[in-house]
């Protein structure tokens, strides 16, 4: 049973429930057709992170957007 988790940045980024849906197709397809997992079994979540959880480089994604 594959499990995959895609982790996203939230808030005024964050996928629609159309992209959500589509990654899930996606890669849960993609696990079928490469390594012939059964698409019933195989379990896909998408994590939104907030902006200001996520740190690059020792700064936040929020800062690094604003330019700061």
């Amino acid at each position: 049973m594959p499990y995959v988790n895609i982790k996203v940045t939230g808030g005024r980024e964050a996928p629609t429930a159309e992209q959500k849906a589509e990654l899930i197709r996606g890669v849960t397809e993609l696990l079928g057709r490469v390594l012939n997992k059964n698409p019933a079994t195989t379990v896909v979540v998408i994590d939104e992170v907030d902006m200001d959880n996520w740190g690059i480089g020792g700064r936040s994604v929020t800062e690094i957007r604003k330019g700061s």
